[in-house]
């Protein structure tokens, strides 16, 4: 029941749908005064018409507001749904003690001063975790705020609670359920939904989850028939995998998570030996494994809120591209820098769709995306209704924001008038943005815009944010797991790091494995004497490279250890005594394996040097990373993230998404780089974590991209074993 181990037997849904819709329901501390919070709790409920049973707990009281009180909650019936506990906290454990003994289904807990208290608070809700795990006694809280479930009008809450009606919500809208560790944003999300038209369906404070998670609440929300959106607000995941499984449940179901994950954590933190360790950190990986899950990762709670409205309006597309159609020359070039900031992929018109719009508007307009009608649409609305039909229409648009000034109120009326028979009639998102925020609009457009269900911003740069977040949930869904299979990295054997210790294992052996995986390596040999790295400069042919090796030289060159284009024998011989001479001064003592000697790479014009990687996360699974290499990835940290089993068309995409790209198209008269090449090669890496379990970090820095059709080549290799394993 603890929610602070993946590994332990999830809770079950049905007890949480218990706690979240009672029969029956105690209040520990209550009192008639509506200042205080047993107050509050009781007034909550008789407000809300609470038709179950109602049972109060006081010491000092008989009857409060005509029903009568019991002493202790040995008391109480037994088997009770939910019990409030208004106590101070050193009461609170006697008190789910006693829950336990009249066997009461879940409590939730107000108190604070536990974990976000100090050492003393964190060992008192360890008590109060393993305490509820031997009662059997579900723990919402502690520090939480409780929770309103608004459709069946259930408050267990000290917070304000007003009935939400779904008469009050734009027709045909999604409801959407709150889910927050903390009871302030948790209210503060549930009033901006309302404020966009939104039917809130339940409000969840999980506070210091002890025992009850985020995720043993979403379980049950997605359960019920209004709710289509989550939006979850987590300072910290303590399920990982159990809230993966609740995001395939959803995605199969239909519906849609926004989550939002603050605390950005140091990049390096928990890193090995690699640099895949260093970018890819704990939060890089959470939001990359859950964006392909489906799961809509957004970075404020503005957004949080946006993305919401857009998924609660209408399906997810399919992928694809963005129109935009303005009334502004000025908001037009504002649209293309928000797009680009935001990486929002702009559509380019059927020639049908282009000959169409010409027809409709005066030579003066220019017909591309984002589309600007200007003054055209003044006199003649109508021509608004029609664009917008064409663009909804073209097959290369996925998804619409109409950016508008709003006018006049019989204008705003005119609007809305035109674009939402539209929009109705689309199973497009729309985003509808009438500028002028916090500027209030024309009741008689409000009233159009809720009962059509309209997805309404007041923001250009929230609705092309909002957008962007709704496309890439359309991307991970159409993203297919049997296209994986197609790449050939998902056969084959696991490496085998059974001779290797725990930690970096040498860049010759990391070299063999890989080359036996069929990642491309350069020709070359181990020596432990001059005379032998010879007889394999011979072999591979001049100019070459030499490299120390040794399990614990990850970074050679740092020590003197790496010396390049080594021309013939002679200087062979020189940098033979060179490379010995730095790594006695570096690190004495060191003992070599011995020097690998290895052909150099060709470096003609069109070869880029790229990074892939991969991190295995304890809670997340193994994610690759793409980037530009060398030393690049630690200035630029131009890089992205996959899962692991990412298919290669997916890495291809993300290839294109780097800031470089461009590079990899290539300039300034560069021939492209050969990207399917890369794609395999990652595709590979990915297959290998996924079959070898005893890899940590595995990582190709630099991969040398060779122009289209010339292939890659591993030039530096690390692979590091998981402790344990």
């Amino acid at each position: 029941m603890n929610a602070t181990n993946d590994a332990m037997d999830p809770t079950p849904s049905t007890a949480v749908a218990r706690l979240l819709r009672p029969r029956a329901v105690a209040i520990v501390g209550a009192s008639d005064d509506p200042r205080s919070i047993g107050g509050n709790v009781l007034a909550n409920l008789k407000r809300a018409g609470f038709a179950g049973g109602l049972h109060l707990v006081s010491r000092t009281r008989a009857e409060i507001a005509g029903h009568p009180c019991v002493a202790s909650i040995d008391d109480l019936p037994e088997g009770l749904d939910a019990i409030v506990l208004n106590l101070p906290r050193e009461a609170v454990l006697e008190a789910i003690a006693a829950c336990g003994r009249r066997r009461v289904n879940a409590a939730v807990v107000f108190a604070s001063g536990f974990a976000e208290a100090g050492p003393e608070g964190r060992a008192l809700q360890v008590r109060l975790a393993a305490l509820a795990r031997e009662s059997g006694v579900l723990v919402s809280g502690p520090n939480c705020l409780g929770f309103v479930n608004y459709v069946d009008g259930i408050p267990l809450t000290f917070g304000e609670y007003q009935p939400m009606p779904a008469a009050s919500a734009a027709a045909g809208m999604a409801g959407v359920a709150v889910i927050a560790q903390s009871g302030a944003i948790a209210n503060a999300i549930r009033d901006s939904l309302v404020a966009s038209g939104l039917r809130v369906t339940f409000l969840v404070s999980t506070g210091n989850e002890a025992a009850l998670g985020a995720e043993d609440f979403l379980a049950p929300i997605l359960e019920d028939e209004a709710t289509g959106v989550v939006a979850l607000f987590v300072e910290q995941v303590r399920q990982p995998q159990t809230l993966l499984r609740l995001a395939a449940r959803a995605k199969e179901e239909g519906k849609r998570l926004v989550l939002m994950q603050p605390g950005r954590t140091q990049a390096a933190r928990g890193a090995a030996q690699s640099h895949t360790g260093a970018v890819a950190g704990d939060l890089a990986v959470a939001r990359t494994v859950l964006a392909h899950a489906g799961v809509a990762v957004v970075d404020g709670l503005d957004a949080l809120t946006d993305v919401a409205l857009l998924l609660a309006a209408r399906p997810v597309p399919p992928p694809g591209r963005t129109a935009i159609m303005t009334n502004s020359g000025a908001v037009r070039g504002l649209a293309f820098d928000f797009a680009h900031a935001a990486g929002l992929d702009l559509a380019e018109w059927s020639p049908a769709t282009a000959a169409a719009l010409r027809g409709l508007f005066p030579p003066f307009v220019t017909i591309d995306n984002p589309l600007d009608l200007g003054t055209a649409a003044f006199g003649r609305p109508e021509l608004m209704r029609r664009a917008a039909q064409l663009l909804l229409d073209d097959p290369g648009v996925n998804s619409l924001i109409l950016s508008l000034f709003p006018g006049r109120p019989p204008q705003q009326v005119e609007k809305a008038e035109q674009l939402l028979p539209a929009m109705r009639a689309s199973q497009k998102p729309v985003a509808l943005v009438m500028l002028g925020d916090p500027m209030p609009l024309d009741a008689g457009f409000m009233g159009l815009a809720r009962a059509e269900g309209a997805a309404l911003f007041r923001s250009t740069e929230r609705a092309v944010r909002a957008t962007t977040a709704v496309n890439a949930v359309a991307r991970a869904l159409a993203a297919s797991a049997e296209d994986r299979s197609d790449d050939g990295a998902g056969r084959g054997e696991p490496l085998d790091l059974a001779d290797s210790l725990a930690g970096p294992v040498a860049e010759y052996k990391a070299k063999a494995l890989l080359a036996s995986a069929g990642v491309p390596v350069p020709p070359g040999g181990l020596a432990q004497d001059l005379a032998e790295a010879e007889r394999v400069a011979a072999r591979v042919g001049f100019p070459v490279a030499l490299k120390a090796q040794a399990a614990a030289l990850s970074h050679k060159s740092d020590a003197g250890g790496v010396i390049l284009n080594v021309g013939d024998g002679a200087l062979l011989a020189e940098a033979w005594e060179r490379l010995h001479a730095n790594l006695q001064r570096a690190r004495p003592g060191l003992a070599l394996d011995g020097v690998l000697v290895e052909a150099m790479a060709p470096k003609g014009p069109g070869c880029i040097e790229l990074i892939v990687g991969a991190k295995r996360d304890p809670h997340w699974g193994a994610v690759l990373m793409l980037g530009l290499g060398g030393i690049w990835v630690e200035t630029l940290q131009d890089v992205a993230l996959l899962p692991a089993g990412a298919c290669k068309a997916a890495v291809v995409e993300a290839l294109g998404r780097l800031r470089g790209a461009a590079l990899l198209r290539g300039t300034r008269g560069a021939p492209p780089v050969d990207i399917a090449a890369v794609a395999d090669i990652a595709c590979t890496l990915g297959g290998l974590m996924e079959r070898s379990p005893d890899i940590a970090e595995l990582e190709i820095n630099p991969l040398l991209a060779c122009p289209q059709g010339q292939g890659a080549l591993a030039l530096d290799a690390l692979i590091v074993k998981r402790a344990g394993a």
